[in-house]
């Protein structure tokens, strides 16, 4: 799992003193862990900030698809779906389960190893005139695709921002305020 931490020295110096002070913490993680999920929900929704825009190549192949016009790492919403968050008497986190995840936070370039593509011309039914993917046993021909590398840009979806840390210490502030 890809979680959030939040490295800030005032959050972690209230934190702390709350922690000395014996204070059951769980909720204000709460509240935190709603925090942090509502900026990583609002990247996903204003597409950043900082993420590189789709290269043409890719808005062809999803208009191909029908996932165009569309919204950066959103094709089928399943990456924006998977973010929950969670939180303990100590901590309070977001993340993802998807495997995929990492690529799209960090970036990186994908290693495609090259392959045989086979493919089928149907004569009648229902797919007719159509050059469809096929079995290798029931391929009419077939393509070799070469090795290639695919380059990811980094799109940090889990990232906190200005107005999100300040929610963090105003939260810790007024239960500190309020124990």
């Amino acid at each position: 799992m890809i979680e959030i931490k939040v490295n800030d020295k005032e959050v972690s110096k209230l934190f702390n003193e709350l922690v000395k002070r014996g204070q059951n913490m769980s909720p204000a993680m709460k509240i935190i862990s709603g925090i942090m999920f509502d900026a990583v929900k609002e990247n996903f929704e204003k597409e950043g900030p900082g993420w590189e825009k789709l290269k043409p190549a890719t808005i062809r192949q999803r208009e191909k698809k029908g996932y165009w016009p569309g919204k950066i790492l959103r094709v089928r919403g399943q990456l924006s779906a998977s973010i929950t968050n969670k939180y303990d008497s100590k901590s309070a986190r977001v993340g993802t389960n998807k495997v995929y995840a990492a690529i799209h936070q960090f970036g990186g370039d994908i290693q495609r190893s090259g392959q045989v593509l086979h493919f089928k011309k149907h004569e009648k039914g229902k797919y007719a005139g159509k050059t469809l993917f096929a079995r290798s046993s029931k391929a009419s021909f077939c393509m070799k695709a070469s090795a290639h590398s695919i380059h990811i840009p980094p799109r940090p979806f889990l990232k906190m921002n200005n107005y999100a840390l300040n929610a963090i210490k105003s939260a810790l502030m007024n239960f500190v305020i309020s124990k």
